[in-house]
């Protein structure tokens, strides 16, 4: 008896994914939150990024967007990224006040990365992977990325930003343009390039950072319009918000790969 129950087990471990892809949990929201934790954000600014997320999901306004949803649950996953990416934070279902404190205390005891390069591309496509193979279904799919430059590692951004949206997934920027020395990777328009070559798909906007001590309501705002789904259209302007129109203004997309180039022929 207790080897047949053993098979059983086993068989169940060995198909729990397969089943899982199957019959998927119904979610309001798939969002995968890309944070840069390239070299050209110094660990300050790293340490003020992750306690703007884990105080974001400690947030009474980000619960009430969840709640506030048909179901009342959104799946997020947490992606830290320069010219790799790895997920720091697996898949969990954020459904009331416990879980989102829960999702938090695990971000906020992982440890400060730093990874080389910066690669968009890579990020969104890993980004892609995670949502085309967890176990939920929604209606809506959403991959927010942030960033302090262009890219210049990987295939072109507007490549995976345009593979993204072909899948019914939405990508929002949040772009970090921080009065601090400027990094030779830097761009002064940085919030243009994010808005041509990066965010796109149905109701995509971004917000731009321009202050350290923005960090916190930025992440807030925009996870709560990204939650509850509100288009920014139909919103007043914050102080840090920008939104994204729907047409694509002329930009140099590889500005970062040709600056990348110049640096290494120097």
């Amino acid at each position: 008896m207790r080897r047949r129950w053993a098979v059983i087990a086993s068989f169940f471990a060995l198909s729990g994914s397969s089943f899982a892809q199957q019959f998927p949990m119904a979610v309001d929201l798939e969002l995968v939150i890309a944070v840069d934790v390239s070299y050209s954000m110094d660990i300050e600014e790293q340490r003020v990024q992750r306690e703007g997320y884990v105080k974001a999901f400690q947030s009474p306004d980000v619960v009430r967007a969840v709640r506030g949803g048909p179901l009342g649950k959104t799946a997020v996953t947490f992606v830290e990224w320069g010219g790799a990416a790895v997920q720091v934070v697996p898949w969990r279902v954020i459904d009331g006040t416990q879980s989102a404190a829960q999702f938090a205390e695990e971000l906020r005891q992982q440890p400060i990365r730093r990874i080389s390069f910066t690669s968009i591309s890579n990020a969104l496509a890993y980004a892609r992977e995670l949502i085309r193979t967890n176990e939920f279904r929604a209606s809506r799919r959403v991959i927010d990325i942030s960033g302090d430059g262009p890219n210049n590692a990987g295939a072109p951004v507007p490549v995976a930003r345009n593979a993204a949206i072909a899948d019914g997934i939405t990508v929002d920027g949040l772009p970090i343009m921080l009065e601090t020395a400027p990094d030779s990777a830097s761009i002064p328009d940085l919030d243009a390039y994010y808005e041509a070559c990066v965010v796109g798909g149905d109701g995509a906007f971004l917000l731009k950072v321009t202050d350290m001590s923005q960090f916190a309501e930025a992440i807030r705002n925009k996870l709560v319009f990204e939650i509850a789904g509100i288009k920014l259209s139909r919103v007043p302007e914050q102080p840090v918000a920008r939104v994204s129109a729907q047409y694509r203004r002329p930009y140099n997309c590889l500005i970062g790969e040709e600056s990348q180039e110049r640096s290494i022929g120097k």
